[in-house]
């Protein structure tokens, strides 16, 4: 078995199409989405590092929240577009082993982070008084911290079990990235420890930060139930609800893809929910969580106003 291992050199991705002119569409649409997604993202970071009215933990975790979302989809975009622009559909084996390891680290401290963010608007909203002390400048660190720790010690066991498999062939991947899922099936060996030790904890990791999630707008929703003002109850109800359209997205196509036993489902469906969480999440999040909020398009407004008088003057 550990000779043929040798065999298996790289993996066959088999994408989308075979079809030459939609993969040159695809490059297309995935590029324009990809900068986008980027471009959304760093104007986020950017503007809640340099604007003084956005240094509070609610946009600390924003932050840090669109630079994992880069992170996320650069694990494997970029080697999508690649494969799309040349017509190539190979990744070597150790490409493939380092996209998957950085695709799920990224992705479940994006959990932990969503969870840390509900906490921080449940104390927010219900606790507003004692906010500042709880949420305090190290706490946020350490939570944000604890996210990346937790989420590098929670997989690093089922990871290099699961590069240590034999590969020796076939070695065709149904997915556009190296996905845990169809990669375990290509194992020549049994694998079905891997698959409940897999299933076990992307439930946990996913249901678990969840329900912490819940239980936090459950309790925000009730809070904001009681604010006598309609006004106040309509401005934390769009926060709430710009929020909850996130955790839907993210955790709704987390859920499907993994938070199941790996022989059920179709692999082909599976692509088509990849595609919404690898690109139209990371796309749409800083829009959703962010760009659409009043004090980030305030402070977008000032900048793009101070650029302009500075050219102005320039120019003179």
């Amino acid at each position: 078995m550990e000779n043929k291992t040798a065999f298996v050199s790289e993996f066959i991705l088999v994408g989308f199409t075979d079809i030459r002119w939609l993969q040159i569409l695809l490059f297309l649409i995935l590029l324009i989405t990809y900068l986008l997604t980027l471009l959304g993202n760093i104007v986020i970071i950017s503007i809640t590092l340099v604007d003084h009215r956005l240094q509070t933990p609610m946009y600390f975790f924003l932050r840090n929240f669109s630079l994992l979302e880069i992170s996320f989809t650069s694990s494997s975009i970029p080697k999508v577009l690649f494969n799309l622009a040349s017509g190539s559909n190979t990744i070597s084996l150790a490409g493939c082993f380092a996209q998957s390891f950085f695709y799920f680290i990224v992705g479940t401290a994006e959990f932990f982070l969503l969870a840390t963010m509900s906490f921080d608007r449940y104390v927010a909203i219900c606790n507003p008084l004692r906010y500042m002390t709880i949420m305090n400048g190290r706490f946020c660190i350490q939570l944000v911290l604890g996210s990346w720790i937790i989420s590098f010690l929670y997989l690093i066991v089922p990871l290099v079990l699961l590069f240590r498999l034999p590969f020796c062939g076939p070695n065709i991947i149904n997915h556009f990235f190296c996905d845990n899922v169809p990669l375990i099936k290509l194992a020549c060996t049994n694998t079905t420890f891997l698959e409940l030790l897999d299933f076990f904890l992307a439930t946990f990791s996913v249901l678990g930060t969840l329900t912490v999630t819940i239980v936090s707008y459950v309790k925000i929703i009730s809070a904001i139930m009681r604010i006598p003002s309609t006004s106040g109850r309509q401005k934390a109800f769009s926060t709430c609800a710009s929020h909850i359209t996130v955790v839907f997205i993210t955790y709704g196509s987390c859920i499907f893809m993994y938070v199941k036993p790996a022989q059920s489902g179709g692999l082909d469906f599976s692509k088509t929910v990849g595609v919404l969480n690898n690109i139209v999440s990371p796309l749409l999040n800083p829009f959703i969580y962010s760009l659409r909020n009043k004090q980030v398009k305030e402070a977008l407004k000032d900048v793009v106003g101070q650029r302009r008088m500075f050219s102005r003057i320039t120019k003179r």
